[in-house]
């Protein structure tokens, strides 16, 4: 990088990128909230924008020290935290998505995380793993800043007493019973053996503490006597002697524990779930909490009794908290998978279980099996937004990509859903219209994402498309391009694709369009993980379109590693996906990006960037935190995040969108748009009339200048050949919105003004 660069890049990112020793608030940024109302039905989704879920698991805690208790979920497939807060709404209680309380934990959660009170201090404590993923690792909620929770590392890995030897408690891919299994008062720990997934152990807490500690002895090695058989997913032994059948190996994947008292007797009843089974499976324990006894004749296999029966996805888990606000513990059942091979449908997959019971035994009533989902834009997995004046009203609607499972085919399939903005420029409201925009699904995409852009500069908006076929797997780069005139609603003929060559592509790659050399062709800028010898893979490739009057054959290759994008260690990315858009409002394009470390970076002003990229990270605002903190999307090689932006209050700012792997979307508002980098010495007074505008407008500046119209995705729409004080701006085929007028002198002085397009 040189020099002359250098100085107004780290004078550029002092606006943006604020260390804790600035102001905090002074900083640009974005703020994750909700952003515009959604609507389904006749339902308007209470938190439309919390990103989905897959495999999530539940635990309770007071997270703002109201007194209540709020929810921490972890998603064990893209390792995210998610929290809710429980709040006051007409006169009763709801769960509020309140994203700025997911920093209190821990980084780097894998498999499980469970929250317990090992101490007995009224502050339930994180029970995880680490980096292993079979270790349990166990952290101490002490009171932090305004008694929210914070966590201090005690152990990372936890053992017990065997025999006369230490060793490690190992998960595997089991979920584990973290409770006092013998009434005194003291967690224990019930675990299906990691090895071989047969037996379950019992680890009793031998701490002599009259409360709390983490010391623990292997208690049986075979608690209830229960092993779990090949065959069908309900089929178990309870004999000490006797194994479900004679030899072989007895292997039956991971298994999932709820110790619960279903009965009110006094001692700890087991609900199971496995792998590759959808349903749980009770035990009653005819014994006591000092002695268990399991038979046949405790086997329930149709759990819950006297309602419909839980049945999700695959390897289903059981939670046991109070989730409808009337003091009764209800039951929770989801998905426990680690991927989705499976082509899971995780749009309905987390079951609700209300207590209905009036005494202390258990009553659980089927109520719902889309908790908190269908109150969320859930498209299953790989959800990808891009925003299309669909109908033509002057306002851009929402389109969602989302991947399903297709029940005939048995594999991945994506749609595209249309969500009509019914509101106002000023006040988005999307409205869905279909969940299958334009009959995608019948393409058998495996997985698609949608580009909005004008690639044949007709001034109508065209339709690429990025991703792989379901048959065959093989990837592709294609487009739509609109039949309608420009400011119409859009016409794509679908039964072909177009598909732009030269570009090796990969299943997951992901795609943007800006005019980087500023020739007014659409470049691309391609994130991917495709190797070829002569391109390295993982990373952001530009390809210069030379104006061929082939759209095919138009992309030519001008850098195989554009910016020299690495992660915090140096490494490439993976699943880079990048978007350009003038982000900070100073009239000049940003390039933000993200990957599969969740991480979210901006470099600002991309055309002025030398060869080695200057990120900004930290851009969320926490008002939990006061601070700027990283995005935590969720932290996984497997993970794949697209991004969208669209203004939808008509304050001249993007709002950011987020594609999360889990199927729903992650909305934010910039804060603290910079406006100008220049000293307000150098601004330029421009004068436009009429605004707003219809056909035309008038710009009139001090001294000659050359004019640039700019739609706020950094897209140039006009651009003037001479320089004169007075310009006319034929505003004719665009659609209606908000825009930016750029004005430059000879010697540098920039004049900005917004222009609204009636």
């Amino acid at each position: 990088m040189t020099l002359r660069f250098l100085l107004p890049l780290l004078v550029c990112c002092s606006w943006l990128c604020a260390s804790p020793a600035v102001a905090q608030s002074t900083a640009f940024g974005f703020e994750l909230r909700s952003v515009a109302k959604v609507v389904q039905g006749t339902d308007t989704l209470r938190n439309a924008w919390a990103g989905g879920l897959d495999s999530p698991q539940f635990s309770s805690i007071d997270l703002n020290a109201d007194g209540q208790e709020d929810l921490f979920i972890f998603d064990r497939r893209i390792r995210r935290v998610l929290t809710y807060l429980n709040v006051a709404a007409g006169g009763g209680r709801q769960w509020q998505y309140a994203p700025d309380y997911e920093a209190l934990f821990p980084v780097g959660i894998h498999n499980f995380a469970l929250l317990r009170d090992y101490d007995c201090d009224g502050r339930p404590d994180l029970f995880t793993s680490g980096t292993s993923e079979v270790d349990i690792q166990v952290f101490r909620n002490v009171a932090g800043p305004g008694g929210r929770p914070s966590f201090q590392l005690v152990t990372a890995l936890l053992s017990a007493l065997v025999g006369a030897n230490q060793v490690n408690i190992n998960t595997g891919v089991n979920l584990p019973a973290i409770t006092d299994v013998n009434g005194d008062g003291r967690l224990d720990i019930l675990l299906y053996d990691w090895d071989n997934n047969k037996y379950v152990t019992y680890y009793r807490n031998t701490s002599t503490s009259a409360c709390g500690g983490l010391q623990f002895a292997l208690a049986s090695a075979s608690w209830g006597n229960i092993q779990s058989c090949l065959g069908s997913c309900g089929s178990y032994s309870f004999s000490p002697t006797t194994l479900c059948r004679p030899g072989g190996v007895q292997h039956t994947f991971g298994s999932n524990i709820l110790a619960l008292d279903l009965d009110a007797d006094g001692d700890k009843d087991l609900v199971i779930g496995r792998d590759y089974c959808s349903e749980l499976v009770a035990m009653v324990n005819q014994g006591n909490s000092q002695q268990e006894s399991m038979s046949a004749t405790s086997l329930n296999s149709s759990f819950p009794t006297g309602t419909t029966p839980a049945r999700v996805p695959n390897f289903p888990a059981g939670y046991h908290l109070d989730v409808n606000f009337d003091g009764r513990l209800d039951l929770l059942v989801a998905p426990s998978v680690f991927d989705n091979l499976d082509t899971l449908d995780t749009r309905q997959s987390v079951w609700f279980y209300e207590n209905a019971g009036t005494g202390a035994a258990t009553n659980f009533q089927f109520r719902q099996q889309d908790f908190l989902q269908r109150d969320m834009i859930e498209a299953s997995s790989l959800a990808a937004p891009a925003f299309l004046d669909v109908d033509g009203d002057g306002l851009k609607d929402m389109l969602v990509a989302g991947t399903r499972r297709d029940a005939p085919g048995n594999f991945f399939v994506a749609s595209v859903a249309h969500y009509r903005n019914t509101g106002t420029a000023t006040r988005a409201v999307y409205q869905l219209v279909t969940t299958d925009y334009l009959n995608l699904s019948s393409k058998k995409f495996g997985r698609l994402q949608p580009v909005i852009v004008d690639l044949n500069r007709d001034g109508a908006l065209d339709l690429a498309c990025i991703g792989y076929y379901a048959t065959g797997r093989s990837s592709f780069l294609g487009f739509y391009l609109n039949q309608a005139a420009a400011g119409q609603a859009p016409s794509f003929t679908t039964s072909t694709m177009r598909t732009i060559n030269n570009v090796p592509n990969g299943e997951f790659d992901t795609a943007t369009f800006f005019d980087v050399d500023n020739d007014g062709n659409v470049d691309l800028l391609y994130g991917t993980n495709s190797i070829r010898t002569d391109l390295p893979g993982q990373s952001l490739r530009y390809y210069r379109n030379n104006g061929s009057s082939s759209l095919e054959n138009a992309f030519v290759v001008a850098n195989a590693d554009y910016g020299q994008i690495r992660s915090a260690n140096n490494t490439r990315p993976v699943n880079l996906c990048p978007l350009v858009a003038d982000f900070d409002s100073d009239g000049t394009p940003d390039l933000l990006v993200t990957d599969a470390s969740g991480t979210v970076r901006l470099f600002s002003n991309l055309r002025a960037q030398s060869s080695v990229f200057l990120d900004c990270t930290n851009l969320f605002y926490n008002n939990a935190l006061g601070s700027y903190e990283n995005a935590l999307l969720g932290v996984r090689d497997q993970n794949h995040f697209t991004l969208a932006a669209n203004d939808v209050d008509g304050d001249g700012g993007l709002e950011l969108f987020i594609g999360m792997e889990s199927g729903g979307v992650l909305a934010a508002a910039p804060r603290n748009r910079v406006l100008s980098t220049r000293n307000a010495a150098q601004n330029l007074p421009l004068s436009l009339y009429p605004n707003p505008a219809t056909s035309t407008t008038t710009v009139e500046a001090p001294q000659p200048v050359q004019l640039t119209l700019l739609d706020l995705t950094g897209r140039t729409m006009r651009k003037g050949t001479i320089l004169a004080r007075r310009h006319e701006v034929d505003l004719r085929g665009l659609a209606a919105g908000l825009y930016l007028v750029r004005c430059e002198t000879t010697d540098g002085r920039l004049g900005m003004q917004r222009l609204v397009v009636k």
